[in-house]
């Protein structure tokens, strides 16, 4: 199957593209979200990688045809499990949050969660290809994000002067010309868990963070506390009227109210004694089934 049967994709305007695995039918499938600048374009989240994504982009024409262009297309993982990471050895720039840089140098796929049925691919990729052969591959990031940057790369607030050309930290604003993402560590889904702001047009790329569904906090590297105190922060967001639209790691995309509301409502569930206990279960039985299926991780 070639790239351009296994991906589509919907326009959302302003240089804002959607792009979906076509026959990835599962839950688990990701969200990928393509966004143009006029200094740098940026993929965020990049599925399984069964097929070329940069082949489907470019094919595609979805940077367009602008011979000035000299930034290649920077993919940043919004985390490091496997939906969202499995396409990243396919971009010569890579950004991963610092806390999941290990995981994927090493092809960790314990930490990764690569977890994958032959079911949820509802046509094969290539002739013969099995889900259980599946494995996240390892990529070195090229850039590693954190909110917090080295002072000298500020030139005051919200300005971040850092521009993408070194392979250190990048601060907290990655600069795409005529918009900026702020990066914001949200962990609680997982360690390295991030959202991306684009303060300007009201625009949050959640990840996994949050989306219109149950936020999973039971995974190997989850963390509860962490979840609430950034759930806690998303709230703010939107209380100081900083986001007008999400676009989640899964799922549709929702405004602000509902934003508000799946945060609010986590906070609310995760204190309780019932979900204390569910997180421990869920937690305890997904750590065995990782371990079995992925024998030589580095657990």
């Amino acid at each position: 199957m070639s790239a351009a049967d296994w991906y589509a994709h919907k326009s959302l305007g302003d240089g804002l593209f959607w792009i979906q695995e076509r026959f990835y039918q599962s839950e688990n499938r990701a969200n990928i979200w393509l966004l143009r600048g006029t200094h740098q374009d940026v993929v965020i989240d990049t599925g399984l990688g069964l097929r070329s994504l940069p082949e489907y982009i470019d094919a595609n024409g979805l940077l367009g045809k602008d011979p000035q262009r000299k930034n290649p297309l920077l993919a940043i993982a919004t985390h490091a499990h496997f939906d969202h990471s499995g396409g990243l050895h396919q971009f010569q720039q890579v950004g991963v949050h610092s806390a999941e840089v290990d995981a994927l140098a090493n092809g960790d796929n314990f930490e990764t969660v690569t977890w994958l049925s032959d079911r949820e691919i509802a046509v094969a990729p290539s002739p013969g290809w099995r889900a259980r052969h599946y494995k996240v591959k390892a990529v070195q990031p090229t850039h590693i994000l954190q909110e917090e940057g080295p002072m000298e790369a500020w030139a005051g607030p919200g300005l971040c002067i850092n521009n993408l050309s070194s392979s250190s930290c990048l601060g907290d604003v990655i600069n795409l010309g005529d918009r900026q993402l702020t990066v914001l560590h949200m962990p609680g889904h997982s360690r390295g868990s991030i959202c991306l702001h684009d303060h300007d047009n009201k625009l949050l790329f959640s990840g996994d963070v949050v989306y219109d569904g149950a936020m999973i906090d039971w995974l190997p590297y989850s963390q509860v506390s962490d979840y609430i105190s950034s759930c806690e922060r998303l709230i703010g967001l939107v209380d100081s009227e900083q986001v007008d639209q999400v676009l989640p790691g899964h799922y549709n995309t929702f405004g602000a109210k509902r934003l508000h509301r799946l945060s609010s409502a986590y906070i609310s569930r995760a204190g309780t004694c019932p979900a204390k206990f569910s997180t421990l279960v869920w937690r305890t039985l997904s750590g065995l089934a990782l371990r079995a299926s992925n024998p030589r991780c580095a657990c």
